[in-house]
Parts: structure tokens; C-alpha cells; sequence
């Protein structure tokens, strides 16, 4: 996992943009490398059991998470952050100048506009599983990875999903589970999910 001081210069220049827009609320803003950082980066840990991808788009990235951490940790990477509301597009728009990360880029569209395919596709308390594939599925590559960060309800929304799971031909190949850096027990899970034709 990437130091967290590596991050110094894009958690103040986020913080300096929370104070305006109110990205993410003032107790999460207070552990921000913990709960949205550090948790952004797990994906790390696909990258290692199944390679980094060439292009990944961030369906409802809000604030810029996961896009932003990863676009800065894998500058080889083609990160594109998607949310329907200008208003945080254009925060994102803001740091990208600021910080001059130059392999991320945004679009202020809704993920059922998107024409273009891409071999990884993530998405962050956006929406239940059974919900997001929905949206996911079409934007994969063949054989391209779905990666949904989840809390430890993972369980039922997998099998909440199944139906649309199969109607999508889409298949749970792992679920990989993490511990944030926080002193009260905080599991996450990052579930993969693969397009099969």
C-alpha cells in the first residue's frame, strides 16, 4: 500500500475543496486517508490476483473515490470518473488542475448514456449490487472486472443479485475482504465480478 504521505499534497488540496462544496461530511473529512483514501487503494489487491487493467471507469464517484487515489497511485492507468452532478464533476475538474493528474479524466453523464466499454469498472456506495450491474455490465469489455466495494452485508446482496447476475452473465469470481486503519473493527470487502459471454 502506497504511503499516506505520498497523498499530503492531494488531501490538503481536497480538504481545501470540501470546505467549499461539502464533497464529504466535516467527521469523515477528519479521516480521510482512513475511510476514503486508504479504502480507494485496496483495489490494489485485484491488481494483484488478476493484473491492472488499461482503462477503468468509476461509476457515482462523487468526491473523486476510488478515481482520484487510483488515478494517483497508478499513473499507467487510464481513470475516467463519472457522476451525473456538475457540481462535484467540477471539484474533481479542480484538483485534476491543482494537482496535475494527467491520466484521469471526467464525465458528467449518467453511467446508462455511455457508449464506450472498459476492462474494469468499479463503483463505491453507489448502490445495492443487484442494482449496479445493471449499469456495470454494459460498460464491460469481455471478460472485464466489476469491482464493487462493500461493507459486510456483502452476503445477502450477492444473493439478492443472483437473478440479475445470471440475466446479465455476469459471475462472482472472488470477494476479497480488508480492514480500514480505524480503531473500532472495520471490515470492507471488495466483491469481483466477471462478464462471461
Amino acid at each position: 500500500m502506497i504511503d499516506k504521505k505520498y497523498f499530503s499534497q492531494y488531501i490538503n488540496a481536497f480538504l481545501h475543496q470540501n470546505s467549499m462544496l461539502n464533497l464529504v461530511s466535516k467527521n469523515d473529512a477528519k479521516l480521510l486517508w482512513e475511510k476514503h483514501i486508504f479504502d480507494s487503494l485496496s483495489i490494489e489487491k485485484v491488481f494483484e490476483k488478476y493484473g491492472r487493467c488499461k482503462q477503468l471507469l468509476d461509476i457515482g464517484t462523487g468526491g473523486g473515490f476510488p478515481a482520484f487515489p487510483i488515478a494517483i497511485a497508478y499513473p499507467e492507468i487510464e481513470v475516467f470518473a463519472l457522476d451525473s452532478i456538475r457540481k462535484k464533476i467540477n471539484a474533481i475538474e479542480n484538483l485534476k488542475s491543482v494537482l496535475n493528474v494527467k491520466n484521469l479524466y471526467t464525465i458528467c453523464d449518467r453511467a446508462e448514456n455511455i457508449t464506450q466499454q472498459f476492462d474494469m469498472v468499479t463503483s463505491r456506495a453507489v448502490a445495492p449490487i443487484s442494482v449496479i450491474i445493471g449499469y456495470a455490465a454494459p460498460l464491460l469489455t469481455h471478460n472485464g472486472l466489476f469491482v464493487a466495494y462493500k461493507s459486510k452485508k456483502v452476503e445477502d446482496e450477492i444473493s439478492e443479485a443472483k437473478q440479475n447476475l445470471k440475466r446479465l452473465k455476469l459471475t462472482v469470481c472472488d470477494i476479497i475482504d480488508y480492514e480500514l486503519p480505524l480503531s473500532e473493527n472495520h471490515t470492507r470487502n471488495l466483491v469481483v465480478i466477471k462478464k462471461v459471454l
